[in-house]
Parts: structure tokens; sequence; C-alpha cells
């Protein structure tokens, strides 16, 4: 006769860390003065800075994250800038 197999319990599973939701202002680089949120009842989404009033407003889905937000302010202010480059050259 054989031993019986030992009930080994399955490892733990690893916790995602949060992301954030306050975030730096590209504009007057104050820390945490960046706000995202989402109106998920009209797809909008808002990333406003408390210190400046610069705002940035972009569609939503259900998968939308605010890094999202605020990464697609970013670009949008990297794209405007390159525009106002290759006008300015």
């Amino acid at each position: 006769m054989g031993k019986r197999k030992s009930a080994a319990k399955p490892p733990p599973k690893k916790r995602m860390d949060k992301l954030d939701t306050v975030f730096s202002c590209p504009f007057c680089n104050h820390g945490s003065s960046v706000e995202c949120r989402i109106d998920m009842k009209n797809l909008i989404g808002e990333a406003s800075c408390r210190i400046c009033q610069e705002n940035f407003s972009t569609t939503v889905n259900a998968l939308t994250e605010p890094i999202d937000i605020y990464s697609e302010w970013i670009d949008e202010c990297e794209r405007v800038n390159n525009v106002e480059d290759e006008d300015g050259a």
C-alpha cells in the first residue's frame, strides 16, 4: 500500500498594487494637484488641476482608469507642442 498524498495548500495570490488617482500638473508642475474624475453615466473623463485650474476632458469606456485619462492629457500636450514646433520651424 502506498502513502496518502498530502493536501498542500495552493500558494497565495499576489495582490495588484493600486494605481494613482492624483498626479502632478504638466503646466504648473505642482505635485499631487491633478485629480481625475470619471462620469460613467455620460462617458466623460476629466482631469483638472486644483492649483492652475487647467483641465482636460476625454471620452471613456468601462475599462478606463484615472491613469489613462492623465496619460491621454500628457500625450495631447506633447502632440500640441510638436505641432507648434513644426509650424514655427
